[in-house]
């Protein structure tokens, strides 16, 4: 099975590589629009701006190909930044347009709430995910089967996703006084706000219930 981890010069792509590895896909990475075209499943990771992000998968048309890869219902995973330039706007440094494969908008944590309490942003800390208990789709039915009920989680990030639609949340985290998507499903798409590459055993498993879906 051809698998790939699009570059675009913003991702950790080598630890989401030593992952697949380590779950037996042959992951291949690649800046080629017609590579990803051809695969059978892709994966968009991501760390850095919205804007930039964006930015660069057009250059070479990256964008359109992610879109047609959509569309044409394979397997398909965002990861961090990967997930958040799949909705239709972000708030990052001004509006940027996304991918709008997924509607909703891209928010920023606040700093502080109402009564003064202070929160420091970017997050970059181990946190729970929760099951959203009104998802579409079941947890067990998912890729997150197997992963047990406020695992922690690494995460790394100053903004967070808002689906238009709730019922593709799979889970929510709390973080800067938000409940927030900490990851979804939606279709042939799968994708977290967690990094599961960086979080340990857990996280792996994530891949692998992923592979096993896929394969």
């Amino acid at each position: 099975m051809k698998v790939v981890i699009i570059d675009y010069g913003l991702s950790n792509l080598f630890s989401v590589e030593q992952a697949c590895q380590h779950v037996g896909l042959d992951a291949i990475i690649t800046d080629d629009p017609s590579m990803v075209a051809s695969a059978d499943a892709a994966i968009l990771p991501g760390v850095g701006s919205f804007g930039e992000a964006m930015s660069n998968l057009r250059k070479n048309d990256m964008d359109k190909a992610i879109i047609n890869f959509v569309n044409d219902d394979k397997p398909f995973l965002g990861i961090c930044l990967g997930m958040q330039l799949l909705f239709t706007e972000s708030a990052e440094f001004g509006n940027h347009p996304g991918l709008n494969i997924i509607p909703g908008v891209i928010r920023k944590f606040p700093s502080a709430n109402g009564s003064g309490t202070q929160y420091k942003v970017p997050q970059i800390a181990w946190n729970q995910i929760e099951q959203n208990q009104n998802a579409t789709l079941k947890w067990s039915e998912s890729n997150l089967r197997s992963i047990d009920e406020k695992t922690y989680m690494y995460f790394v990030h100053s903004y967070y996703a808002e689906p238009k639609d709730d019922g593709i949340i799979l889970s929510h985290t709390n973080y800067a006084g938000r409940d927030y998507c900490s990851s979804l499903e939606s279709g042939n798409i799968f994708a977290t706000q967690f990094h599961p590459e960086k979080s340990g055993i857990k996280g792996l498993r994530v891949y692998k219930n992923w592979s096993e879906s896929i394969t």
